[in-house]
């Protein structure tokens, strides 16, 4: 422990945030592009080969592991109301709406009971905690 080694996103201007380790054995994260560019979600091997998986939306939150063996985010607030998302290890996404309108989903995680917990906030000042089953 202690060398740091680094690996270039392959799409410039792209920002990642939000990292988790994924049941496939890679590490998966969340990326934000530029310039209101799509938002992605990010594979990368041990060795460092990362693939991109582009949203329809541009408002990626936070990505965790899931209980079924794939990866859940959640996207912010778009045309009014915002989604949890979930991506197979092969790259193929569906998507949840909020059953809020105006409500935007923030940080996600698996919880103890296996379902998925995830925070909200609403454009009205309130906040929720959510639970996915």
């Amino acid at each position: 422990m202690g060398k740091i080694s680094e690996f270039f996103l392959p799409t410039s201007e792209e920002f990642p945030f939000n990292i988790t380790a994924g049941p496939d054995g890679n590490v998966w994260f969340a990326e934000t592009g530029t310039n209101n560019g799509p938002s992605k979600l990010g594979r990368v091997t041990p060795q460092g080969q990362i693939s991109e998986f582009t949203l329809p939306h541009y408002l990626l939150n936070s990505i965790t592991s899931g209980p079924d063996g794939a990866l859940w985010f959640t996207e912010g607030q778009f045309n009014g109301t915002g989604k949890i998302g979930r991506v197979t290890t092969a790259g193929q996404i569906s998507e949840f709406p909020l059953p809020t309108p105006g409500s935007s989903p923030g940080s996600i995680t698996t919880g103890p009971d296996r379902a998925l917990w995830f925070t909200e906030s609403h454009s009205n000042g309130t906040g929720k905690i959510g639970q996915l089953v």
